[in-house]
């Protein structure tokens, strides 16, 4: 029994987007039968086996059921009870998890402004300090998203200079890789060329926005950096009983390429509504459009009119990110076809030309 409008597309969010047909086969390939419950299974025991392919042999998996708990049991990890983790102002673990990494762990996190949602080891040295001092929370754990809520990437230089900044001062890396699909096909690199070569300590490994159900996992890639992850896992109830099902997913997407490709198509389709707006504000017929970021992946911020903004999202969802400023976010998914922004691009026309 379907419940929902089949037809209707929006551009809030890729989680919007349904499971991706080929990662759906593959719960069903999976199905059947008994294996060993909690991750004693084949399919698990197959991820291992591609992400130390893809991460280096050191690596190993947990998957976990979502983003949060990825970044909670990472963060736990990594940190003792005193510790503090220093992330950016538009960090995901700031400003929407509910406080969990806080309540959770207890850890503590010093956020730092930044323009374009990335740090540097310039801006990380603003708080990375203070470590004997008894009266301040201890920095130990440096906290970065790629790509980053801001739609932007860290090359693998940038990584890798902010680990080594890190690492001398005495702070691990994790990296909350919610979208990490798409920054791989943006950039065009392995995987470990921006986590593992270049300096990170734990990975928190996102499927569910580029097309798989509640499945994630943590990737440890210095294992000598981090704590008990098997009984965390357990304790901060992120250990399926069914694991089967989740590997099975992130499997799909490595083994048959189904991440890369579905994540250079959402970028593409950002790229495309992006182009045709560009082209509308060089000819003058949307002077009040402006772009407030790069788009290098799937991910659109524009500002506009709150007014004609309100308009156009009765027509096509989409969230506000700053209604102060006027600032929207537009995302693609991998299920975004050509016709779907055509559509959106000739909504945003008409309303801001009324």
């Amino acid at each position: 029994m379907t419940l929902h409008d089949t037809s209707f597309r929006g551009f809030a969010s890729d989680n919007y987007a349904g499971i991706h047909p080929e990662v759906l086969d593959a719960i069903a390939a999976a199905n059947g039968g008994h294996t060993i419950a909690y991750g004693e299974d084949p399919y698990t025991a197959r991820l291992g086996e591609v992400v130390r392919a893809e991460f280096g042999e050191q690596a190993e998996a947990f998957p976990v059921f979502n983003g949060t708990g990825a970044n909670v049991v990472s963060l736990t990890a990594l940190l003792p009870r005193w510790g503090a983790v220093i992330a950016t102002t538009t960090a995901h673990i700031h400003t929407d998890e509910g406080g969990a990494p806080e309540k959770v762990a207890g850890l503590k996190l010093f956020v730092v402004p930044t323009p374009d949602g990335k740090l540097t080891p310039e801006l990380l040295a603003t708080e990375a300090w203070g470590m004997d001092d008894e009266h301040r929370a201890a920095p130990a754990a440096v906290s970065i998203t790629q790509t980053t809520e801001l739609g932007t990437l860290y090359t693998p230089d940038e990584v890798r200079a902010l680990a080594e900044a890190a690492h001398a001062a005495g702070l691990t890396v994790h990296m909350d890789g919610a979208r990490i699909w798409n920054a791989a096909a943006a950039l065009g690199v392995p995987f470990r060329a921006f986590t593992t070569d270049a300096g990170v300590d734990i990975l928190s490994f996102g499927g569910t926005k580029i097309g798989a159900l509640g499945a994630e996992a943590i990737v440890v890639l210095n294992p000598a950096r981090v704590s008990d992850i098997v009984r965390l896992r357990k304790t901060s109830m992120q250990l399926a009983s069914k694991l089967r099902f989740v590997s099975a997913q992130l499997l799909a997407l490595f083994e048959s390429g189904v991440g890369l490709r579905a994540a250079a198509h959402a970028n593409a389709m950002a790229a495309r509504l992006r182009t045709a707006l560009e082209a509308g504000i060089a000819d003058g017929s949307l002077p009040t459009l402006a772009f407030s970021q790069a788009t290098q992946a799937n991910a659109v911020f524009a500002v506009l009119p709150n007014d004609a903004a309100d308009r156009i999202r009765e027509r096509v969802r989409f969230y506000d990110w700053d209604r102060a400023a006027g600032q929207v976010r537009w995302m693609t998914a991998f299920d975004t076809t050509e016709a779907d922004v055509d559509a959106f691009v000739a909504a945003i026309r008409e309303e801001l030309n009324r």
